[in-house]
């Protein structure tokens, strides 16, 4: 991973050079990969405290790329309301459709097609608190959509965050979670009791 290393020479602007210092100045190293393409779905695992939130904010920043990511209602409509909403949106967040109808996951996928750039982020888990498994939200909407999947890691062990690889999803679930498993082998969040195992929920 040396070659993915982000460091202030390598960014050409100045907010992009502040967020990755203040990064730098709390003991954070991050590391990215240039997205292979215009299109995608990245997850960000594991997600075990609301620091990830902050953190993931300034790499965003200091990277400098339009991602979007998925978040709960409550961050959208909670205290402060309409002005809270505002914030979230322009941070990236569209709030997640968990009362909607089936047809959720072809609407992002076609949005994600449509766009002239859309990269979607994605927390597995689907809370910070412990799942015995994942939600399968990502795996559906990136097969729909037919783009890669980047995997995106915040390692409270090490002190290192980042973007470094992709994979381009078979269609053969367990062929995939073994990828997907191989990545994230040693990346420890916050609360590593907390971390949900990397399968899928089954069926309903």
């Amino acid at each position: 991973m040396l070659d993915t290393i982000v460091t202030p020479e390598k960014l050409p602007r100045r907010s992009q050079r502040l967020a990755l210092r203040l990064l730098t100045a709390i003991g954070w190293r991050a590391h990215f990969k240039p997205f292979p393409g215009p299109h995608g779905v990245i997850i960000v695992y594991p997600h075990t405290s609301n620091w990830d939130f902050p953190i993931s904010i300034l790499f965003k920043w200091a990277v400098d790329v339009p991602i979007r990511w998925l978040g709960k209602e409550a961050l959208f409509n909670g205290i402060g309301g309409f002005f809270m909403g505002r914030i979230m949106r322009r941070l990236g967040g569209q709030p997640i459709e968990r009362h909607a109808s089936s047809g959720a996951i072809e609407r992002l996928a076609q949005t994600i097609q449509k766009a002239d750039w859309y990269w979607l982020a994605i927390a597995p888990e689907g809370t910070r608190d412990y799942r015995p498994h994942w939600r399968t939200g990502f795996y559906h909407i990136a097969m729909a959509a037919k783009v890669p999947l980047a995997m995106a890691f915040i390692d409270y062990k090490k002190r290192e965050l980042g973007v470094v690889d992709f994979l381009d999803l078979s269609g053969d679930i367990e062929r995939d979670l073994e990828q997907i498993r191989a990545v994230y082998a040693g990346h420890e969040g916050l609360h590593p009791a907390l971390a949900a195992p990397i399968t899928l929920a089954p069926p309903q």
